[in-house]
């Protein structure tokens, strides 16, 4: 029984003592309390920054964009017209070539020999020429006295005869020797640019030597694509009576910035691709700095009309969620708000907001993921917006 009595006193105590810690600890909390607060105010993030355009209204273009390809108005691929070495290359791959300048010379002395053997050909027959033509004469005074019969003048005129063809036949292999003496110089038919020469000095070259080099006019140049029916005629009406003259053709070049030259329409195809339900449309363009590149793939951008006053936003400005169209502004405050939109394509991508956007808000372009509708947020212009157009801007930054 004593026992029993020990343990159950001991447990008593037990319970007891748990008590009276919880209480003994309570007065700690409100202090820690305390001491946790100041460090959480530290610790508070600072508002996240975002770059923000203005909205403003933009001069775009009315129009269309096509992929198309270039092409040489003129190109010509040179070859030998004769067998022989190729003695000098008179130019650098990649050269301005002018027309009738010299590109190639050939092995010239055995040219010049085969000239000067049929011009000797030539003087001989010409010389048996001259005295059948004598014995003809002479045999026509000698009939007249009985002297010599019919039939050897008729003889003497078919040798006079014979010599004339072979005078003629020995002038025209003359010619035929001059002109491929002349071959053995290879000059440029138009101006334009050289391209690859594969061939160098010492090669045997003949006709079936393939390509010697290609010479291509590359300024002006021409453009090439399809256009559907549908659009052709939406052309024409912008266009109006002088479409050609008033239709703009542009090109947009592999880094995205666009040519200063403007083209013109130079031709529509007479026949439409069955296929595709499209023409074939021919634009030339000024090439003066060679950008263009015959059978370069290039983006076309077609203008039609005058340019229309609307608000343009940069792709990456643009949301899409269950709802639709949105983007995330700064308003009072320097609070997030939701605005939703409306847009259309534009020429050229643009990315144009028909409905929801007022002149003067600022968008946010990048930093939208860090951006909660509701959140303050530190604006800072977008890298291509000028300093200053963002009120207090310059302030924040100070």
């Amino acid at each position: 029984m004593h026992r029993k009595w020990k343990n159950f006193i001991t447990d008593k105590a037990r319970t007891l003592a748990f008590p009276i810690t919880l209480l003994l600890s309570l007065p700690l909390l409100p202090g820690c309390k305390e001491e946790a607060a100041p460090a959480r105010q530290q610790a508070a993030a600072p508002p996240a920054a975002v770059f923000v355009a203005r909205v403003e209204r933009q001069a775009i273009s009315r129009g269309a964009d096509f992929v198309g390809r270039v092409e040489a108005i003129d190109k010509v691929d040179i070859a030998a017209r004769v067998t022989g070495f190729l003695q000098a290359r008179h130019f650098n791959e990649g050269d301005a070539i002018k027309s009738g300048q010299l590109l190639f010379t050939l092995e010239q002395p055995p040219f010049a020999a085969e000239v000067a053997l049929r011009r000797a050909q030539v003087d001989s027959a010409r010389a048996d020429l001259a005295n059948a033509s004598t014995q003809v004469a002479r045999g026509r005074e000698l009939v007249k006295t009985n002297a010599i019969p019919q039939a050897t003048l008729d003889d003497r005129i078919t040798a006079e005869a014979d010599a004339k063809a072979k005078v003629a036949a020995a002038e025209a292999q003359l010619q035929q020797a001059e002109i491929n003496y002349g071959y053995t110089e290879i000059r440029a038919p138009f101006d334009g640019r050289a391209g690859r020469s594969p061939l160098s000095p010492g090669n045997v070259v003949s006709p079936s030597s393939g390509t010697l080099v290609t010479i291509v006019r590359d300024d002006p140049t021409r453009i090439t694509f399809p256009v559907t029916q549908r659009q052709v005629l939406q052309f024409r009406r912008d266009g109006g009576a002088d479409a050609s003259e008033r239709i703009k053709v542009r090109v947009r070049l592999p880094d995205g910035t666009m040519l200063d030259s403007t083209g013109r329409f130079e031709f529509i195809d007479v026949t439409t691709n069955r296929t595709t339900d499209s023409v074939l449309v021919q634009a030339l363009i000024p090439n003066p700095q060679r950008f263009l590149v015959d059978g370069q793939a290039v983006s076309v951008v077609v203008e039609t009309g005058e340019p229309e006053q609307a608000i343009v936003i940069p792709q990456s400005a643009l949301q899409i969620d269950q709802a639709g169209s949105f983007v995330l502004i700064v308003g009072a405050e320097n609070k997030v708000e939701v605005k939703r939109i409306k847009t259309a394509r534009g020429l050229g991508g643009q990315l144009v907001v028909t409905e929801g956007l007022e002149i003067g808000q600022l968008v946010i372009t990048e930093g939208v993921q860090r951006a909660r509708p509701g959140a303050v947020v530190a604006p800072q212009p977008a890298p291509n917006v000028p300093s200053g157009t963002l009120p207090g801007a310059q302030q924040r930054r100070g």
